[in-house]
């Protein structure tokens, strides 16, 4: 897809930032051939195993020994391309216009009035929109380059930071901390549990950050630990 510009039905321009074609077709073939690789050594492996008394499995790894190569190597192949499919689904694509901002990752998309983006920056791998009362609209997980993402933004007359302006705000949380919104501590609680059981990227994660706005709480993380700030006013909630 890469960096494209198109017109919106009234005249004005439009940026479409994604994954350029070729660079999803790599992915996937290059998955595919791994997955055959592995599925090819599978069978080898299998029969090796069940040379070996004190190893666990036989009977499963008897039974994979028993197909033909051919056989793994397909399933193996067809495992690789499930990945890259996935993983390109997971990818985020911006479409940018001087009216508004929409950021489509994992068949969810959202959508943000100019009026309502104070500032964009990147924090490590995730974009950050921030609003007009200092809370967070939304945090995505951004693979895409730097550079064309800030150029973009600024094009179309998007306020473009190099650094968070709240970094200095955050603080550790830990159970019970003092001085959060109601009901706060128990989301934040929730949100840890699954961070540390399923990593940042599930969607429950997103959707605890989201209840967090709406209380004023902005969340980010690092390392699965979390670090929180708090916002004048509860502002929309970001995703």
């Amino acid at each position: 897809m890469g960096n494209r510009p198109e017109r919106d039905p009234q005249g004005g321009r439009i940026t479409v930032l994604g994954a350029p074609g070729w660079h999803s077709v790599l992915l996937c073939a290059g998955l595919a051939l791994v997955g055959a690789g592995v599925g090819w050594l599978v069978g080898p492996l299998a029969d090796w195993l069940v040379t070996l008394p004190w190893a666990p499995m036989q009977g499963p790894a008897r039974l994979v020994g028993s197909l033909p190569v051919v056989a793994l190597s397909a399933v193996g192949a067809v495992a690789g391309l499930a990945l890259g499919l996935i993983a390109q689904h997971e990818q985020l694509v911006i479409r940018l216009s001087d009216e508004s901002v929409a950021l489509t990752r994992m068949g969810r998309e959202r959508t943000f009035p100019r009026d309502a983006v104070a500032a964009v920056f990147r924090d490590g791998k995730q974009l950050v929109l921030l609003g007009r009362e200092g809370g967070e609209l939304t945090r995505q997980e951004c693979d895409l380059n730097a550079g064309r993402v800030s150029a973009a933004f600024t094009r179309h007359g998007y306020g473009w930071l190099d650094a968070d302006p709240h970094q200095g705000e955050f603080r550790r949380w830990v159970p019970d901390t003092p001085g959060l919104p109601e009901g706060a501590n128990a989301l934040l609680t929730a949100r840890q549990k699954v961070l540390e059981k399923k990593g940042p990227s599930d969607g429950d994660v997103g959707e605890l950050r989201e209840e967090l706005a709406r209380l004023g709480v902005v969340v980010r993380d690092e390392k699965r630990r979390q670090y929180w700030r708090t916002v004048r006013e509860a502002g929309p909630a970001a995703g």
